[in-house]
């Protein structure tokens, strides 16, 4: 009888807290619209529509610096970039929709 109440007690005593950690009406963390990166160019291809860029770290959504191939959305920033440029850019999702010489 008294390990019964002891158990009792400890689920009345953890339910509580299992209950808040499982709040599924949480909105979840909302990621930024557009990030601002700085990186080199290290290819261009303007009919494409591409560049591959070395990145620095992309603190904004998490990214470490990389080199990656992008779809360039800014075409006539695209053409005024040439490899071995630092630029800044901003990326919506993984398409860059803004690019110039940094």
């Amino acid at each position: 009888m008294k390990s019964a109440l002891i158990a009792a007690a400890i689920l009345a005593a953890a339910s509580p807290a299992f209950a808040q950690s499982h709040d599924h009406h949480a909105a979840p963390a909302a990621k930024p619209a557009a990030a601002e990166g700085v990186g080199v160019v290290r290819s261009v291809d303007v009919k494409a529509g591409k560049a591959v860029i070395a990145h620095e770290p992309m603190p904004a959504i998490n990214w470490p610096a990389m080199t990656m191939s992008f779809k360039v959305s800014d075409k006539a920033g695209l053409a005024a970039v040439k490899p071995g440029q630092k630029v800044r850019f901003t990326l919506s999702g993984q398409t860059v929709t803004a690019i110039r010489p940094y």
